[in-house]
């Protein structure tokens, strides 16, 4: 069987997602497209492994012993037996997605709840044009290996997130920015990893990749994630399962109401914490807090309306004597008052806060906001502390007509920034306008207002231009205004307005 290149696998696969078109809103593609993906590589695995089993045993019985997959496919619940089916398809896929889950017990739930039995949204001909689709193609590890399976689910993520775009932000955070946080982390293999608001599991995938780069065995990591909304928590196991990791516990919950992920009555601890959470989330369980048994309100409670650093102390605490984070977050809580200012500066005196990263506006779905990078220490070396790293990225970005990008090669020229400040430390010289070490002295007379522009900021760099230049300006706009007032003239006595 031959192999399916990346780029014709991304093709086939975004094609799917025309198929619904229309009956189904852009922001629910992944809903639909992902279960049904997901199913069929399952079962075009199922089958090779079968026929592998049947070749070493010579009994078909066997050959569908348990020893010999990954995952079980029981009677009736296999893609063929769907695919075959001309009446009530929706129907027969929810009974295929039950029988798995309940013969896999860590799939429960994995095929979400979308209504697969909404025939005015979903007829028949629909699916069955759907399915007819999906195949075409062999989904199979000898035609799709793991990391292109992988690559091409998270290229339709982001195609997704694009369509869905205001939406996106509860799933979907820029693959550089994610790369550029893990890089500043440098998760090891045999290291714990945790993102307490995981999405679609694009955080952790990326402990994978970057283990694997550095020639560690990603396979040796404890990946562990929470997530609120039922469909994302789906579609980050599909996601992790897709990219063959098979060692991972991603649970559904409110991670600040009812964090999963406990020893005994405490949190559990982890080598790294990362996340994107939700900006500023107004219902996120303050009276809960008030007595939180977790030890989470160590600093202090966070504003009744805003959970920005509950998110910081839920992740804090998360951490082991070694742990370090990197959390992304509206530049507000570098320098809002009240509550926020108060467990800032408890953190900033504790020696808690190794760098702060400014990145460029508008790079997040749903939000134009410039957004900042935290990163908190459990430990911090000696030579560091008392002092903060503050880097402005800001300008480190490709303009975009709806939205800005970061390239790796950008977010690869933020982390080379932040590493060689970090390696040299305190001492290390300022980069005028991007990069400077701050002692938390300065920090202190500024009322622990940790905004970047106090302490890193661009020279002011005054525009020159000669007469000449401002005479061929003013003709070249004179000329255009011009132009303006003939069509408009042209455009009223077409109306039929008297000029």
């Amino acid at each position: 069987m031959t192999l399916i290149s990346l780029k014709d696998l991304e093709a086939h696969l975004w094609h799917a997602a025309h198929i619904i078109t229309g009956p189904i809103d852009a922001s629910d593609y992944k809903t639909y497209i992902f279960p049904v993906l997901f199913f069929k590589r399952i079962c075009d695995v199922y089958d090779e492994e079968f026929d592998q089993a049947l070749a070493q045993v010579g009994d078909e019985e066997l050959a569908k012993g348990d020893m010999f997959h990954r995952i079980q496919i029981p009677e009736n619940c296999h893609w063929s037996h769907v695919f075959n089916r001309t009446k009530d398809v929706g129907q027969a896929l929810k009974d295929a997605f039950r029988g798995i889950e309940l013969a896999n017990p860590k799939l429960h739930g994995i095929f979400g709840d979308a209504s697969w039995t909404n025939k005015d949204r979903l007829s028949d001909e629909l699916l069955s044009t759907l399915l007819n689709h999906f195949n075409k193609v062999n989904l199979g590890v000898a035609s799709v290996r793991d990391d292109d399976m992988g690559r091409a689910y998270e290229y339709l993520i982001k195609r997704f997130a694009d369509k869905a775009n205001k939406k996106a932000g509860e799933f979907y955070t820029p693959r550089t920015i994610v790369r550029l946080m893990v890089n500043i982390l440098d998760p090891k293999a045999g290291e714990s990893v945790y993102d307490p608001a995981c999405g679609t599991g694009g955080m952790l995938l990326e402990t994978i990749h970057h283990v694997k780069e550095n020639g560690g065995d990603p396979r040796l990591l404890k990946i562990k994630g929470q997530e609120k909304n039922l469909t994302t928590e789906a579609i980050a196991r599909m996601n992790l399962f897709l990219h063959g990791q098979e060692d991972f516990d991603i649970v559904r919950g409110d991670t600040l109401r009812d964090p999963k992920f406990l020893v005994s009555d405490r949190l559990e601890t982890f080598d790294c914490v990362i996340a994107n959470p939700p900006f500023s989330l107004k219902e996120w369980g303050y009276d809960l807090w008030s007595a939180d048994p977790f030890g989470r309100k160590q600093y202090g409670l966070a504003p009744k309306t805003n959970g920005d650093f509950a998110w910081v102390q839920h992740m804090f605490a998360s951490l082991n004597d070694k742990g370090r984070m990197a959390v992304v977050l509206p530049h507000g809580v570098l320098f809002r008052g009240g509550a926020e200012g108060a467990i800032r500066t408890k953190l900033l005196q504790e020696n808690r806060i190794e760098a702060i990263i400014g990145v460029a506006s508008n790079l997040f779905y749903g939000t134009g906001i410039p957004a900042s990078i935290l990163v908190l220490r459990k430990s911090r070396p000696q030579t560091h502390k008392d002092h903060v790293l503050i880097v402005n990225a800001e300008e480190i970005f490709t303009k975009g007509r709806a939205q800005n990008t970061l390239s790796n090669d950008q977010a690869d020229e933020i982390y080379a920034i932040y590493q060689s400040q970090i390696q040299q430390g305190p001492k290390a010289a300022e980069i005028e306008g991007v990069a400077r070490w701050v002692p938390i002295s300065e920090i202190e007379e500024n009322d622990f207002n940790l905004n970047i522009a106090r302490y890193v900021q661009k020279p002011l760099e005054e525009e020159t231009i000669t007469v000449e230049e401002a005479l061929r300006d003013f003709q070249q706009k004179l000329a255009a205004l011009e132009q303006a007032e003939d069509e408009l003239e042209a455009l009223l006595i077409q109306e039929g307005f008297e000029i």
